[in-house]
């Protein structure tokens, strides 16, 4: 047999092409160039196994102790913490609205370029890896991380508001078939490409650098192309400390969100009369241990296991709503949505100040720009999470499962829910409260109430609530986890519990805070706020991680095994026309052809064209 891999492996991280396997013991011959050997595992940087394991202490106690007295200046004086944060939001909101609106659309437009170039086949990972989950779970999971709960909270409620308040500029009538229209799209807008696009960028920075080049998986090693050792400084623990508090408050205001929906079920079932703070504690109790629960079992088991639960039941529950719904007004939805998305996507995109003045810009605060620093505040969770379950799929895959497939599944989730809402407000107009608005806690309750086996409906939509943000907020507790142990991808046990009880704590007490004033929802939108405000310094991160990958995928082995590859076509066809004159050019014209030829064939090596059964232009670009 041929001598074992590692007794020839190549410090620089590149292994050479063996021979095929004759039964004579001999050393595979050393290429002529490192870059025609493939890689066969991470290249392992000379800092990749630096400081990787335990406890960053800096980082966990500046956070923690951040945390813990965020929560108690907020239990102590809650209308001042519901004002400060206003303030900043508004600031936020009026200084830098532009700014999110232009880097939004960048992100979308990056990463379909990534997708698109010749950075599309490079992997996440060694180049023959295959992927540590299976399609279907992996689809599961990034969507429960990424907006599950989302969907359960706003899938009837934003399509309804826009139908009964169109935007400004739109040239709609509220209640009308222009307005049905209008809604559509603006929903689709917020939730389909932008979002996940958003997601994109940082999931694709932080999977290369983690299973391509053996970094941390942190977010400040996104960074080490443009800042070199010193991501291990001052520079590094801030944004990794900002990565934490933005993953901390939005997953403890995602658990208030599901907190007041369940809530909100119970009475509609005729379970409670009242919801009182006892019976939210409780709720935020039971959800906290269930994803403390899940974390600890691991992605693998629990995550897993949760996502493709969440997956079932929700199509159950949009079957359902299809079926026994106003199933021909859905099916002539789906169509109208796409075209009057696409027809205004432009437009929609370009919205600022500029184009409508105060009404605009009260409804931008209001929607897109405060959905936009939503899902940036979300990235350094959401993105590393998908990072962590993206091993082995190339870019081109990654950016068309993170962008197509849960945008393709929002169209359909939104047409259902929120077409089934549009139509029976047009029917009975009992929908909307008296002075128009929608009651996002329970819209969706008041909607299944005109269908039949509404009890049941009510308490599959309590429960996948329950289940969505459990399976996003372990996801959550274990990248918090991960980014306070040094990128460590399986963080201690006792890390990961302390962050998913934090996460509880939070809300329960901002919740309770909220109780004190009367109002258990204005203490979650303080939350909210600092939540959103936090997404600033991010986006600015974002932006410069772009650059950052790039200069990273343009050093990657495969783009320069590419460029060795053109280099050697062109001396050959010097060399060969110098040599031989026209006849030259043409054997090389037909030696390039018969390579093409048998790749096509399935005649070449394997070990050089995947023999694990992956496309073979992953190993050359020529």
């Amino acid at each position: 047999m041929s001598t074992t891999r590692n007794e020839h492996e190549r410090t620089d991280g590149f292994y050479p092409d063996e021979p095929h396997d004759t039964g004579a013991t001999a050393a595979p011959p050393e290429p002529s160039h490192p870059l025609l050997g493939g890689i066969r595992g991470p290249i392992r940087e000379p800092w990749g196994e630096r400081n990787s394991s335990g406890v960053d202490w800096l980082i966990f106690g500046v956070t923690s102790v951040l945390a813990l007295a965020f929560v108690a200046f907020g239990f102590s004086a809650p209308q001042q913490l519901s004002e400060t944060s206003g303030d900043a939001l508004g600031w936020v909101m009026n200084t830098t609205g532009w700014l999110f609106v232009t880097l939004a659309s960048a992100f979308v437009v990056f990463a379909i370029w990534l997708a698109a170039s010749r950075y599309g086949n490079i992997p996440l990972g060694a180049d023959h890896e295959k992927p540590e989950f299976r399609t279907v779970s992996w689809i599961a999971m990034m969507f429960s991380a990424g907006m599950g709960i989302g969907l359960m909270f706003f899938g009837v409620a934003e399509p309804l508001s826009h139908y009964l308040s169109p935007p400004p500029g739109s040239g709609a009538e509220a209640q009308t078939p222009e307005a049905t229209q209008v809604a559509m799209a603006t929903t689709l807008f917020h939730w389909t490409l932008h979002p996940w696009a958003i997601y994109a960028v940082v999931g694709i920075a932080i999977a290369y650098g983690t299973f391509r080049k053996g970094r941390r998986q942190l977010i400040s090693e996104v960074f080490r192309p443009l800042l070199g050792e010193r991501v291990e400084g001052p520079i590094g623990k801030i944004i990794d400390m900002l990565a934490i508090f933005a993953t901390l408050f939005g997953s403890a205001a995602s658990l208030g969100l599901g907190a007041l929906q369940i809530s909100a079920g119970l009475q509609a079932t005729g379970w409670v009369d009242t919801v009182g703070q006892f019976t939210l504690v409780a709720i935020i109790g039971l959800l906290t241990i269930g994803f403390v629960l899940s974390a600890v079992s691991g992605v693998a088991r629990g995550i897993q296991w949760l996502s493709n639960i969440n997956m079932v039941l929700a199509l159950v529950l949009a079957v359902f709503v299809f079926v026994v719904g106003p199933t021909i007004f859905i099916l002539n939805l789906l169509p109208t949505a796409i075209g009057s998305y696409f027809d205004n996507l432009a437009s929609m995109g370009a919205r600022t100040d500029a184009s409508g003045g105060a009404a605009m810009h009260d409804w931008l605060a209001g929607y897109t720009i405060f959905y936009w620093a939503w899902w940036v505040s979300w990235t350094p969770f959401v993105g590393m999470f998908i990072a962590r379950i993206s091993k082995g799929r190339t870019i081109r895959q990654f950016v068309t499962g993170v962008l197509l497939v849960p945008s393709l599944v929002s169209l359909v989730w939104f047409a259902i829910f929120g077409g089934a809402a549009i139509w029976q407000q047009s029917q009975t107009k009992d929908l909307a409260a008296a002075d128009g608005s929608v009651n996002s806690d329970t819209a969706l309750f008041q909607v299944l109430d005109h269908f039949p086996l509404a009890t049941v409906a009510a308490v599959l939509v309590m429960f996948l609530v329950a289940i969505f943000f459990v399976s996003g907020a372990d996801a959550a507790s274990i990248v918090m986890g991960t980014l306070s142990e040094r990128g460590d991808t399986e963080p201690a046990r006792g890390t990961v519990i302390f962050w998913g009880v934090l996460t509880g704590g939070v809300a329960a007490v901002m919740l309770l805070a909220g109780f004190a004033e009367g109002d258990a929802s204005a203490a979650l939108t303080s939350l909210q706020n600092i939540t959103i405000v936090s997404a600033l310094p991010f986006v600015l991160v974002m932006a410069v991680m772009c650059f950052a990958l790039v200069k990273d995928l343009n050093a990657d082995p495969m783009m320069r095994r590419g460029a060795l590859g053109q280099e050697l076509v062109e001396r050959a066809v010097i060399e060969g026309v110098t040599e031989h004159g026209p006849e030259g050019l043409h054997l090389v014209t037909r030696a390039r052809r018969a390579v093409r030829r048998e790749r096509v064939d399935g005649r070449v090596d394997p070990r050089d064209n995947g023999s694990d059964g992956h496309d073979g232009s992953r190993t050359s670009d020529f």
